[in-house]
């Protein structure tokens, strides 16, 4: 689960990790409450899942009363567009309104998980700020990375090894030490993958602040944190994708295409849109039911994909292993009858119990274009996207 910078820094801060004062803002009587009550300068940030928001100019400087709030109403009504957010961008439901800080340099600090090394990895470099990944890409040596281990955090020697690295002297050894085992806390404490610090700002009196805060949270430890509840809430994500989930589902949209594929695996997801693509059609979503489907996920799943305006055919493509392709011919045709479906759906089904699936499809009488494999499928949907669909595949 990704996190707002502003529910990022409470954790931070939590954890005693410095932030600047900051209030967020979702209407204009919000804004003004923190014009009133934080110094200018003021920096107000779009809250949304994505970097490079400062390129967009979703992060503006104001240093009067009438600065911030003309700030405030343009980021509000903006959707931005980064390389994060695809083509459709992202709309802006709350600006972070945050006093500026006196800085003397600007840092970079991470940790997440190396799946390779099978443990965190501190990741630390003097080339704080937006241009991170390109002095990464381009000088690799400048980001300092250290393997941790998960029962001891960050030792003595590692903090000095950063503390060096950082070469400043206004900030003491204690300091850099007590941040990097609060960014440890951080990481551990709320079960993340990743904790990232980008600009990390020293200041004239030897503080490291953070200026911003990303972090992602395994959702696998949702059960130890009832406090995500909140964090899930407060995000704007897909409204599609968060009703998937509520299922078990996992929905992700693809701009462009015209074609809604349900299938069971992240691997055949992946493999259906290729085959999409080689018919020469474009996939508009993909949905995965998993392998713990049942009737009430097959129906909301195609309830789902029936929402997405894009979508002008659907792909049932499902490979039965785990899943039951009867139970996916089931939740198809109660979907049927209390779902409109407006659009063609093209249905192959595979594996267990497939030709039991195929034939309760069959003998509904519904209006299924049923497929025997997955090539005659492919290119009966990608016609039928195209309007160029003739009965002789």
């Amino acid at each position: 689960m990704y996190l707002h910078e502003y529910n990022a820094k409470k954790l931070l801060r939590e954890c005693g990790i410095q932030t600047p004062h900051g209030i967020v803002a979702r209407t204009e009587t919000e804004a003004q409450t923190a014009f009133d009550t934080l110094a200018f300068p003021l920096f107000l940030k779009a809250q949304i899942l994505a970097g490079g928001r400062g390129k967009m100019g979703a992060v503006k400087k104001a240093n009067t009363l009438q600065e911030g709030m003309a700030a405030y109403k343009e980021i509000r009504a903006m959707v931005v567009k980064t390389a994060q957010t695809g083509s459709s961008g992202l709309p802006v439901d709350a600006v972070l309104i945050e006093e500026g800080q006196k800085i003397t340099s600007e840092y970079f600090a991470a940790i997440a998980i190396d799946r390779a090394a099978s443990c965190p990895v501190l990741m630390v470099s003097k080339c704080g700020g937006m241009e991170i990944e390109i002095a990464a890409k381009e000088k690799p040596e400048s980001v300092l990375r250290i393997k941790l281990d998960v029962l001891r955090g960050v030792a003595d020697h590692q903090a000095r090894r950063v503390h060096y690295l950082f070469a400043n002297n206004t900030v003491a050894l204690k300091t850099t030490q007590k941040f990097l085992n609060s960014l440890f806390k951080t990481f551990i404490d709320n079960d993340a993958t990743l904790v990232e610090i980008n600009p990390l700002a020293s200041t004239p009196f030897g503080d490291l602040v953070a200026l911003d805060g990303k972090m992602i949270l395994d959702d696998n430890a949702f059960g130890r944190h009832p406090e995500w509840i909140e964090f899930e809430k407060q995000s704007n994500k897909d409204p599609l994708e968060a009703d998937a989930a509520l299922y078990d589902l996992n929905y992700v949209k693809v701009s462009g295409g015209a074609i809604g594929c349900m299938v069971n695996g992240a691997g055949l997801a992946m493999a259906t849109m290729d085959a999409v693509k080689l018919y020469g059609g474009d996939a508009a979503n993909f949905l995965d039911v998993g392998g713990n489907v049942d009737v009430e996920a097959a129906t909301a799943a195609l309830r789902i994909l029936t929402s997405d305006p894009d979508v002008k055919v659907i792909l049932v493509n499902i490979f039965g292993g785990i899943v039951r392709c009867d139970i996916i011919a089931a939740g198809l045709l109660a979907a049927s009858k209390e779902v409109h479906v407006k659009v063609p759906l093209v249905v192959r089904l595979d594996g267990t119990e497939a030709e039991r699936g195929m034939e309760l499809l069959k003998e509904s009488g519904g209006s299924f274009e049923l497929a025997k494999d997955l090539k005659q499928a492919v290119a009966k949907a990608v016609h039928l996207s195209k309007g160029t669909y003739v009965d002789s595949y």
